[in-house]
């Protein structure tokens, strides 16, 4: 499997503004997708199968947190949607990530990639001291979240790509790195506050950047797409 890639984050509303935007592509290429709340909740099971049917991967982002049982058996039915890559917060801890992952295998031993959410990147020092009243610095709250992630047996976390060289260090070069907060150059960073450009995320340690109005956003979305590719791939 390789573990680098650029995954679009489909952030629309409905199943018809993702399919006009999937139809620029004219089917040549078939780029990983991530698919969020938002569209989860609008369009459910069916917006999965079709996009599968089309032959794109599926990263899908619910980022599950809620007592360990619950996400156990969430894991199950997300795991017979036959997605790629499915997420939970690491905040739910340990017990929660291990139920997580007995839920999302399958009897036959497969299952998808399940990553775990550090710090959202829109969070930064100020929110987590004044709101969250986590007192550490960030990056020690996200290199501990990341090995606990680790140790319970997960594949990888989301993270900023600015950590994404430090969780390398800290939980080894073969846990994955998924990193959303990416933007090209001159585009703005909108509500994110830990933002680079693929070029920069490959150069610290990414293994998958997630980009969403740099591409969706654009003017010409193949063509931004490309470029993102070009950038983070070579």
């Amino acid at each position: 499997m390789m573990n680098k890639d650029v995954i679009i984050a489909c952030d629309f509303n409905s199943a018809e503004q993702l399919f006009n935007f999937l139809d620029k592509f004219d089917g040549v290429e078939k780029p990983y997708l991530k698919v969020g709340m938002e569209l989860f909740y609008a369009s459910g099971n069916q917006i999965i199968k079709e996009i599968k049917r089309r032959g794109h991967k599926i990263f899908l982002d619910l980022k599950l947190h809620d007592i360990p049982n619950t996400v156990k058996k969430s894991m199950a039915v997300l795991s017979a949607l036959d997605v790629d890559m499915v997420n939970l917060h690491a905040g739910g801890g340990s017990v929660m990530m291990k139920g997580a992952l007995e839920g999302l295998t399958r009897p036959d031993g497969t299952r998808p990639l399940l990553i775990a959410v550090t710090q959202l990147t829109s969070t930064n020092q100020e929110l987590m001291t004044n709101e969250l009243l986590i007192d550490k610095p960030l990056d020690e709250v996200v290199m501990s979240y990341a090995l606990n992630t680790k140790n319970s047996g997960l594949d990888g976390v989301v993270c900023s790509p600015l950590e994404a060289g430090k969780v390398k260090e800290v939980c080894g070069k073969e846990f994955l790195t998924i990193t959303p907060g990416i933007r090209l150059a001159g585009d703005s960073v909108g509500d994110q506050k830990r933002v680079t450009t693929p070029a920069l995320a490959r150069e610290l340690g990414s293994d998958y950047i997630v980009v969403g109005r740099s591409i969706t956003g654009a003017e010409d979305p193949v063509k931004a797409y490309r470029q993102c590719v070009k950038e983070f791939l070579g």
